[in-house]
């Protein structure tokens, strides 16, 4: 990848790979987003694996009353993060239609994930 495309990227790129309940790792990592952003860094996030089932639109608290993460996705935008990738093969697995999403996102195959992560500076998993 050559430094052109590294800076198109960015900063930080968070990827989220677990499910919106159930564990705080979600939260925790688009906190770690906010925080980043908030100083100053340019973040990308990239939702893998069950991280895609928070996109579902119509989030609510999970069953054991576990805060929804709708709220903090509205902020993205206020943070100025906007570049939000979600892998393919993980909206489809958890069947998910580009019209479940409740953010706009742009939809990457494993070989652009592989481009995500080599252009950014840092890589956070949660």
């Amino acid at each position: 990848m050559s430094q052109r495309d590294a800076a198109r990227y960015g900063d930080l790129l968070v990827v989220l790979r677990h499910a919106p309940h159930g564990s705080s790792w979600l939260r925790e990592g688009l906190d770690a987003a906010l925080v980043a952003a908030a100083f100053g860094q340019q973040v990308s996030l990239l939702f893998q694996g069950d991280g895609v089932a928070a996109l579902a639109k119509g989030q609510g608290p999970g069953a054991l009353g576990q805060k929804g993460t709708a709220a903090t996705l509205d902020m993205l935008a206020m943070y100025d993060i906007e570049s939000i990738y979600v892998d393919d093969s993980a909206r489809a697995a958890q069947a998910l239609s580009v019209q479940d999403l409740s953010l706009a996102c742009h939809l990457v195959d494993s070989a652009a994930i592989a481009r995500l992560i080599d252009g950014h500076a840092l890589v956070l998993t949660f």
